[in-house]
């Protein structure tokens, strides 16, 4: 079932073009990662999607209806921004109840549950919050909701290693209620471990989507080779990159459509180790903006 479908949505500013015929679907009870460096267009598409923002054309379904024939669309949308502002004289906890309020949520324990799991001083005002701090209330109150789509835009940013930690367990709970997360983000490892699939965009175009697997084609297979021979002949070859000589073996890493090439050539070189890394969601992002900025 597909919950959320973007068809075409495009956003300018001025002369500026933010979003481009911007188009994916998010279906039930699914992680998607949306990945780009900053100023891709992720905010902004973000932005139109919980109505911050007008696109200037396509069309944005929830649920396969059309955000501009449903007004009451957003009760069933939590979202987090990158950058969260907060009443300074309010507390985190009297922040965190006025939007249940508002919401009419009623699960206190799970409000405790929570802000003692992000380790939240709840007492304090909100001007006395670092950005971490802030960015934990907000992360509470939407695990909180009864929205069926979470919405997060760099959700991690000023977080340290634990209360990471602690988001990833959260959202993959919230998944295993049966709720649809967008995930933004530029931290490459971060969506690699949650995403079931990812959508790569590119100066406001989506260059690629898909499942982490089916996109290792365009990326390289790394390997780790020893061998009493000199191996340093390898690197002049045109489908061996990153060449590199380490303590535990020679690093290369090998186009994919060229490996049964690379193999019958090593074989000539008696290696007695041979490891083989997966690609990394990292190698396929830059791989795919290297060879587009080549193309452009």
């Amino acid at each position: 079932m597909t919950v959320l479908e973007l068809k075409n949505l495009t956003k300018t500013f001025g002369t500026t073009v933010a979003a481009k015929d911007i188009s994916f679907e998010l279906n039930a009870n699914e992680i998607f990662g949306f990945i780009g460096p900053n100023g891709a267009g992720k905010s902004t598409t973000l932005r139109m999607i919980i109505g911050a923002l007008s696109p200037d054309g396509g069309e944005i379904l929830m649920d396969g209806e059309p955000l501009s024939g449903n007004p009451h669309y957003k009760k069933n949308i939590a979202y987090v921004p990158g950058d969260v502002n907060l009443w300074g004289n309010l507390t985190g906890e009297e922040v965190i109840h006025f939007f249940m309020k508002v919401r009419g949520y009623t699960n206190i324990e799970k409000k405790k549950h929570l802000i003692a799991q992000f380790r939240l001083d709840s007492k304090k005002k909100c001007k006395t919050y670092s950005k971490g701090n802030r960015q934990k209330v907000a992360l509470i109150c939407a695990f909180l909701s009864e929205a069926h789509l979470l919405i997060f835009d760099e959700p991690t940013t000023g977080l340290d290693p634990l209360m990471e930690r602690v988001f990833h367990e959260q959202l993959m709970h919230a998944k295993s209620e049966g709720r649809s997360i967008l995930l933004s983000s530029h931290v490459l490892s971060e969506v690699e471990k949650l995403a079931d699939r990812i959508a790569i965009i590119r100066e406001g175009e989506i260059i690629e989507t898909g499942p982490l697997k089916t996109l290792r084609h365009i990326t390289r297979t790394e390997y780790i080779v020893k061998s009493t021979q000199d191996l340093s002949e390898l690197q002049a070859l045109p489908y061996v990159h990153h060449y590199m000589e380490t303590d535990d073996g020679t690093h290369m890493r090998i186009d994919n459509d060229s490996i049964e090439d690379y193999l019958a050539k090593l074989s000539h070189y008696r290696p007695y180790h041979l490891e083989t890394l997966p690609p990394r969601l990292e190698d396929i992002f830059m791989r795919y903006y290297e060879d587009r900025r080549k193309l452009s």
